[in-house]
């Protein structure tokens, strides 16, 4: 009876002492995980804040450099018309095909003008096939034609500074004809669906009958 409880005595005795060495490296290990999961995910949610922001300010710098029509910008020196024919806010039916949907459509007049309207071709600047007979680009947008008090002849070669179309800013064209007339400045909702239209330019008078 001794002997069993002597030898119960020594296996407590053990395992006490088992339990005391292997308690404070499990415990240190623990915290040391704890502390390492801790540590980590600040500095990963900090990583992708850093990373969505700068990803947000490159988008912002993209859209920035980004290049806009000059949408209801009058070219220097265009006069407007006296007595146009239809005055702004006034409703017009286009009698003319410029764009897809445009023909028969609904207009609303944002501006008319008095000056010489050119028939043009050139050779678009982003790598598109050669537009003929583009309609229309105003002396005011020709430097040759600014200051001349007679239409320039048909063949004649000057530059546009006009950036209705893509690719037409700067390009070297070729007059196809003249015409001096009222032009006119639109709002106009395509006949295709598409989105709405706004400060189209440009349409001649005899392109637009009354609504």
């Amino acid at each position: 009876m001794n002997k069993k409880t002597i030898i119960n005595g020594i296996i407590t005795l053990s395992s006490l002492a088992l339990l005391a060495a292997c308690s404070p490296q499990d415990s240190g290990t623990q915290e040391s995980v704890d502390s390492s999961v801790q540590s980590s995910i600040p500095a990963s949610e900090s990583s992708s804040d850093s990373q969505m922001i700068s990803e947000s300010e490159d988008m912002y710098n993209d859209m920035d450099g980004m290049m806009h029509d000059d949408y209801g910008e009058i070219p220097e020196g265009l006069e407007e018309a006296e007595n146009p024919t239809y005055s702004v806010g006034d409703r017009v039916t286009i009698q003319t095909d410029h764009m897809e949907g445009m023909e028969g459509a609904t207009g609303t007049v944002v501006g008319a003008f008095d000056t010489v309207a050119y028939e043009v071709t050139y050779e678009p600047t982003n790598g598109d096939s050669i537009v003929e007979n583009h309609k229309w680009v105003l002396k005011e947008e020709i430097p040759e034609a600014r200051n001349q008090e007679e239409p320039l002849s048909e063949g004649t070669e000057v530059t546009l500074e006009a950036s209705h179309m893509d690719g037409m800013e700067g390009v070297t064209a070729t007059i196809d004809s003249a015409e001096e007339t009222t032009v006119y400045m639109l709002d106009f909702q395509p006949t295709d669906g598409g989105e709405m239209i706004e400060n189209h330019k440009w349409v001649t008078e005899d392109e637009l009958s009354p609504e």
